[in-house]
């Protein structure tokens, strides 16, 4: 066999597993400024909020899950602790303190000690404006490896009150009747594993004008 007919049979040789798989083995890591979907795990719905209140506790924005997959409010924005703290682009690492912001209401991720309504659980809520409120809007991701990747169940731990970002089944009726409650639970367990679903996905290296939707 010829040099160069060696080195081409040599190639096709290395790249035929990933022609058999179709698909890169990793799909790659969550990235600050991303906007994505995440889903629990255990009860299968969505992580949304929208312009509903709470009619007891703190009176702030609700947050719920919900089974649709297309809803428009189920979208989050991961940002920094702090602007500047994670770049755009940059990966998610696991024990990194992250803010999400509600894309449709500019409102955060935000837990405190208020009783949520059905499960007598810490009451999860949306606050601030555009995308500004206060030092209990901080999660740290947990997960197993270096990074937050995509296909992994990861776990969301609040700063301040150290509970977990749950759902344990409970639904509400009207005005958002089959929505679940969303709500803080002090010890880790099946109920608060969440998976990055739909989204944009920002890379390191890309026009900040372009994004990677999935």
């Amino acid at each position: 066999m010829r040099g160069g007919c060696r080195l081409t049979a040599l190639l096709f040789l290395a790249l035929l597993p990933g022609l058999c798989h179709g698909r890169d083995p990793a799909p790659g890591a969550v990235t600050c400024g991303s906007v994505l979907k995440l889903l629990n795990t255990r009860h299968s719905v969505r992580l949304h909020s929208h312009e509903v209140k709470y009619g007891s506790g703190s009176g702030q924005q609700s947050v719920t899950g919900v089974e649709a997959s297309d809803d428009a409010n189920s979208y989050w924005r991961i940002r920094g602790k702090n602007d500047g703290s994670c770049q755009r682009g940059t990966p998610v690492k696991c024990g990194q303190a992250i803010r999400l912001t509600h894309v449709n209401t500019g409102k955060n991720l935000h837990t405190h000690h208020f009783p949520s309504p059905l499960s007598n659980n810490q009451e999860v809520s949306a606050f601030g404006d555009d995308g500004e409120g206060d030092d209990l809007d901080i999660w740290i991701v947990q997960c197993s490896g270096t990074y937050w990747e995509r296909e992994d169940a990861v776990r969301f731990k609040h700063v301040g009150t150290e509970v977990f970002l749950s759902i344990t089944g409970e639904q509400y009726g009207h005005p958002i009747r089959g929505q679940r409650e969303v709500h803080g639970m002090p010890t880790a367990n099946h109920h608060n594993y969440w998976k990055a679903m739909e989204g944009v996905f920002i890379k390191p290296s890309m026009d900040p004008t372009k994004h990677d939707e999935l």
